[in-house]
């Protein structure tokens, strides 16, 4: 893995919305920490067949903070409902696995807390949570399609 390979992991990790992502291959292990004003990844070379282990700690590169989630309200003719939207980019499921049930439909009350979806990105499910209460009114995004950050998931309908 060179250098350049390392400086787009960092920026793909910045970008996903995950607070620590590490990745170890056979001679180096990686860490990248992000959620505050900086972001530090540490590079380790694996000792290979006698060395000495050789470590390298790259500079802190300037990362905007990442916000969890969003619920923000729409401007056109559902200005009266609220938009969660994807904090993450990655894939967007409706379920926890295929043999389970969804976790919300349209129609649906929710509360503060419930699971409204999973967001994979690089192999890390991440479970997204409602920040608000209210109804479900349109699901806006289809089962394992991609999604980009802040892109609207669902209308909810706080009433």
């Amino acid at each position: 893995m060179d250098l350049k390979d390392i400086q787009n992991l960092i920026k793909f990790v910045a970008k996903s919305g995950a607070s620590e992502v590490k990745l170890e291959t056979d001679d180096v292990k990686i860490t990248i920490r992000t959620g505050s004003d900086t972001e530090t990844t540490y590079v380790q070379h694996m000792p290979m067949q006698g060395q000495m282990p050789m470590q390298q700690a790259m500079q802190p590169a300037p990362v905007a903070p990442v916000a969890t989630e969003v619920a923000t309200p729409v401007e056109d003719e559902n200005s009266k409902y609220i938009t969660v939207k994807s904090p993450i980019i990655g894939t967007f499921y409706r379920k926890p696995s295929p043999d389970k049930p969804l976790f919300v439909e349209v129609g649906q009350t929710i509360a503060e807390g419930d699971v409204l979806c999973i967001i994979e990105a690089m192999k890390l499910f991440n479970e997204i949570e409602s920040e608000v209460s209210g109804k479900i009114v349109k699901i806006l995004v289809d089962d394992s399609s991609p999604v980009e950050f802040d892109q609207p998931l669902f209308l909810v309908d706080p009433s």
